[in-house]
């Protein structure tokens, strides 16, 4: 873990003045960031049984922290992805694998180059992936796998985002599957900058040893579908398989907003935690 880095203070969930959040959550009002020279909110969502347990939990880190737990925060004031209720439910139902979600803050008017693997020619901005991969990887996630239980392996390790976000995921993870093994590209920007992230999977050598989930609505826009097909191509071409290690959709009529990814967020969750086998994770 860097020097430097980490919070000044965190607060419960249900300390939160004015916070509408369902299950335990810890919040990091100002993680301090040495490789984004800035300060940035993350928001830890601790599943059911937590804090009477000693065992360890897969975790799921997610772009867009403002958009996926509290409805006061969205985007679109009331349209959160609802990620705390739907977890709650899931993992009460033993639908899926308790997880711990890790909601990162985007930049703000940042948002754009922060989440971009490169410099797009025609807009003249993005560019600035790398450093909030760094940040995750060297700074984040080491401080997070310092003091919570979790299982810190690439394996028990998601990565996930929906349109901008959904492309940083897909690049990080296809830089680094060695500390992220999980991925969830909703709706993913994959028009950025002459598709380079589709560029970059055609010339992977061989398949990685990544689960993802990827999508597209029907109604997002020209492009959108064909994008995520041709990806998904890629990727079988690689090897990946359909109903194993990538879980693919096409939604009809999905649109292109918070409201419709957060339909999905079961069906994410289900496909890349589910039930544990006590074997893969001893103490569950």
């Amino acid at each position: 873990m860097t020097a430097g880095v980490g919070p000044a203070s965190i607060v419960r969930g249900d300390e939160e003045p004015g916070a509408r959040l369902t299950g335990r959550f810890d919040i990091l009002h100002d993680f301090r960031s040495a490789v984004l020279g800035t300060t940035r909110r993350v928001s830890i969502y601790l599943p059911p049984g937590y804090d009477a347990s000693t065992a360890r939990y897969p975790v799921l880190y997610l772009q867009d922290g403002q958009n996926l737990f509290d409805p006061a925060r969205a985007f679109v004031p009331g349209q959160d992805w609802g990620l705390d209720e739907t977890a709650e439910v899931l993992i009460g139902g033993g639908e899926i694998a308790p997880v711990i979600m890790v909601g990162i803050d985007h930049a703000g008017v940042d948002r754009l180059d922060e989440y971009t693997p490169s410099c797009d020619p025609r807009r003249r901005v993005g560019g600035r992936l790398g450093a909030y991969r760094q940040f995750l990887v060297d700074e984040l996630k080491p401080w997070i796998d310092a003091r919570y239980r979790t299982r810190a392996d690439a394996s028990s390790t998601g990565l996930g985002g929906s349109s901008l976000g959904g492309l940083a995921a897909l690049e990080i993870g296809l830089a680094r599957p060695d500390v992220f093994g999980r991925l969830a590209a909703l709706s993913p920007s994959l028009w950025w900058d002459r598709r380079c992230v589709i560029e970059r999977a055609r010339t992977l050598r061989d398949r990685l040893e990544l689960s993802i989930w990827l999508d597209a609505g029907t109604h997002e826009g020209p492009g959108v579908v064909h994008h995520a097909r041709v990806l998904k191509n890629v990727l079988l071409r690689h090897g990946w398989r359909l109903g194993g290690d990538l879980h693919y959709r096409e939604i009809a009529g999905g649109q292109h907003s918070e409201a419709d990814w957060a339909r999905r967020a079961s069906d994410v969750l289900r496909a890349l935690f589910p039930p544990a086998a006590p074997s893969r994770y001893p103490g569950y």
